[in-house]
């Protein structure tokens, strides 16, 4: 009987694999799921061998079992499947000129590497108000002049900080770009658009230090996850500055305008709560602050080339948002690509070496040698 329990609850908790996770809780359980699949797979694989073994439901625990391991693999499968794809989608508008320098798309044996790690060293960027904004910044390995890549954290504009998720930033200055990973202002201190004058700043900061810091000033991306999405995209479409070659958003709001009247499971994320923070109140009472936070409808035909990665499970920014924002940038003719992951949730890129992280990898990667020039 308990080998039975054990298989039923190894194949409720595969489903997070297919289903937005009903909680937070749930949530942090299924970036696990996704991000290390192996393991449920073997553990499953263990349920199903017990499961022959044994005198008692051995036939439902073995189909139970097997179903579970399917459901774990489909990530693995679904990176798989993008490994021909991804590649020829994003040579009609991402071209370069040597395929040979990226990296794989997706490599099985790759889950169970270990990530680079370069050295770096924080700096002071900005002083105001008695709070001191850092920059940690990564310079490239080559050593010569090199395009800049601006990192923002999430954290719903109240939380987390420039430490967060570095990996890629290690493994693009590995590549030969120089990267600052960056805090800014947080509500519910500092509301909107305080962040986004934060990353300006950081951008003048090293605009006027780039013979020190070795930076290409013709070529500088923006690039955020979650809350730092839409920093980013509000800041690159809001910049009359042709420097900015490109923006990536990692399930980032791009549109603040509908995603304030539809919103997410409250046992998910209290949206109200942290709009009321970051914005001073919810849509009805101040709509104005929303649209000026929407990076949707700050996009222009002179807008930075740009890359969305949204995971279609994700269950705290909607699907809808890189959808939305595709279908403006297309009507303006701009540069753009949308990474759409079907087994992902949000934080896909928890582990870089995870099937959707390694995707995720890939796509920055191309986009990054396409928009940009190195000297």
């Amino acid at each position: 009987m308990l080998r039975l329990i054990f298989a039923i609850i190894l194949f409720l908790i595969s489903l997070l694999v297919v289903f937005r996770a009903p909680t937070n809780f749930f949530w942090l359980f299924a970036v696990a799921v996704t991000s290390y699949p192996y393991i449920g797979m073997l553990v499953s694989a263990l349920s199903f061998y017990l499961g022959a073994r044994g005198e008692r439901f051995p036939l439902p625990v073995m189909i139970i079992s097997g179903a579970a391991i399917l459901i774990f693999s489909l990530p693995v499968l679904a990176a798989f499947s993008r490994i021909y794809s991804v590649p020829k989608e994003m040579a009609k508008t991402f071209p370069v000129q040597n395929e040979n320098i990226l990296p794989d798309v997706f490599d099985f044996l790759d889950m169970f590497d270990d990530n680079i790690h370069t050295p770096y060293y924080s700096i002071v960027y900005k002083e105001i108000d008695s709070i001191v904004l850092m920059a940690d910044f990564y310079p490239s390995v080559t050593g010569n002049v090199a395009p800049l890549v601006i990192v923002i954290h999430g954290g719903s504009w109240r939380s987390g900080d420039n430490k967060q998720l570095p990996e890629l930033n290690s493994y693009l200055a590995s590549k030969g770009y120089n990267v600052a990973a960056i805090t800014y202002r947080l509500a519910p201190a500092y509301r909107a658009p305080a962040p986004v004058e934060d990353t300006r700043d950081a951008i003048n900061y090293f605009l006027q230090r780039y013979r020190h810091y070795k930076i290409d000033t013709d070529n500088i991306v923006l690039l955020g996850r979650s809350a730092g999405g839409q920093i980013a995209l509000s800041t690159a479409y809001g910049l009359d500055f042709k420097g900015i070659k490109g923006v990536v958003s990692y399930y980032g709001p791009a549109d603040m305008v509908w995603g304030g009247q539809v919103k997410v499971s409250p046992l998910v994320l209290n949206t109200d709560k942290i709009y009321n923070a970051y914005f001073g109140g919810l849509y009805k009472q101040i709509p104005e602050k929303f649209k000026e936070s929407s990076a949707i409808d700050h996009a222009n035909a002179q807008s930075p080339a740009t890359l969305t990665i949204h995971g279609k499970i994700d269950p705290l920014v909607s699907f809808q948002h890189p959808v939305h924002l595709k279908k403006k940038l297309d009507s303006l003719n701009v540069k753009n690509y949308f990474l759409a992951l079907p087994f992902a949730t949000h934080g896909c890129d928890y582990s870089l070496k995870s099937p959707a992280g390694q995707v995720c990898t890939y796509a920055v990667e191309r986009f990054l040698n396409s928009v940009t020039e190195k000297k």
